[in-house]
């Protein structure tokens, strides 16, 4: 093992996922599930993809652990690896006197990052090597709760949390992840009652070039046109009544074409008011196939390369894919993931509770 950490090093190192592979436009009608890591004590939610040759994998659990999942080609001159699909090279970042809990993940060029849930707040900079894990931002407060992160760049990144002082949390970094500061109430604006986010696949935050989106449990989405410099917020006629309910996910195609899904966990299948489409950069939403299937959803992502109409999401229930743009949907599978990755427009990862998959959409 002690030999493979400088590869793993280098691996997180070269962490980028800014460039996707060009294919032919397809429209899915099936696909292929290939498990491949299960274990009942896995639970994932944080997840990203790794740009090469060989795609790889690195994921972060809700017990503190650090994932690298890499495919046997990597490894075909390591014997005892060749007759594994998957290498899956795992750290823990717990101690006895912290147990963590990952529910985001962020890449740049340079590294990774995760930030815990609960208080104290700890964002990590991430690396194969367990002894170079180091924190580089801490917060202590009682209400502390993050719940996704993104960068725009290879310097400049963003994560955010749920509410504390009358205000969404968001913490900006513009050293490459170097220093993290936190954005004062004042230069946001003011929060509804409880307003936070869900952490639920890390896809609170949607970003296209220099504009964000974040998706908030009152149905709201703050946008900034200037990489966090200046917000303002959008209502939405997703449903929100209860504590249970908003926007879980929210994904954009380019800087006008946008989609959220969300409803509520402790009813999966109402599928009212769930569903939300805005094509001029979040300003309006509109509802999309109301009273259809699927119900709730935890996470929702544009196809690559699909011109804004392909759309994928997964939950707990399953996984639905629509190809115009949200307005119908057809169910592809009933097996049940947290969080979805393209890798290119008809391959992408899958997290959730006891394993990570690869899907294979097909015509």
């Amino acid at each position: 093992m002690k030999k493979l950490l400088p590869l793993f090093s280098l691996i997180i190192v070269c962490f980028g996922f800014n460039h996707i592979d060009n294919l032919s436009e397809r429209r899915f009608s099936s696909l292929k599930i290939e498990h491949l890591v299960e274990d009942s004590s896995l639970d994932v939610r944080a997840l990203e993809i790794i740009e090469s040759k060989n795609s790889i994998v690195v994921y972060l659990t809700s017990r503190g652990e650090l994932g690298i999942l890499m495919p046997n080609s990597s490894f075909n001159h390591v014997d005892s690896l060749k007759n594994k699909p998957f290498y899956n090279h795992k750290i823990d970042l717990s101690t006895d006197t912290l147990k963590l809990n990952f529910r985001a993940l962020a890449i740049n060029e340079n590294k990774g990052f995760g930030i815990t849930i609960g208080s104290p707040a700890l964002v990590f900079s991430l690396d194969a090597d367990l002894e170079k894990n180091k924190v580089v931002y801490q917060e202590n407060h009682p209400k502390a709760f993050y719940d996704s992160m993104e960068f725009w760049n290879n310097q400049e990144g963003i994560a955010i949390g749920d509410s504390t002082d009358g205000c969404l949390s968001v913490i900006i970094t513009r050293d490459g992840g170097k220093s993290w500061e936190k954005l004062s109430c004042d230069d946001l604006p003011k929060a509804t009652e409880n307003e936070g986010a869900f952490a639920a696949s890390d896809t609170n935050i949607a970003i296209v070039d220099n504009k964000t989106w974040v998706a908030t449990t009152a149905g709201r989405v703050y946008f900034s046109p200037d990489k966090g410099n200046t917000w303002e917020v959008f209502a939405t006629p997703i449903v929100k009544a209860e504590e249970t309910e908003g926007i879980y996910s929210i994904d954009f195609y380019d800087e006008l074409h946008g989609f959220a899904i969300g409803g509520d966990y402790t009813k999966p299948d109402d599928n009212a008011a769930n569903k939300i489409r805005t094509t001029d950069g979040g300003k309006t939403w509109e509802l999309v196939a109301q009273n259809q299937n699927p119900g709730y959803r935890s996470c929702v992502q544009y196809v690559p390369n699909g011109e804004g109409r392909k759309l994928v999401a997964v939950g707990f229930k399953g996984i639905d894919y629509s190809s115009d743009s949200g307005s119908t949907w057809q169910h592809l599978s009933n097996e049940g993931f947290y969080t979805i990755r393209f890798l290119n427009d008809s391959v992408a990862y899958v997290a959730g509770k006891g394993r990570i998959s690869k899907l294979t959409f097909r015509e």
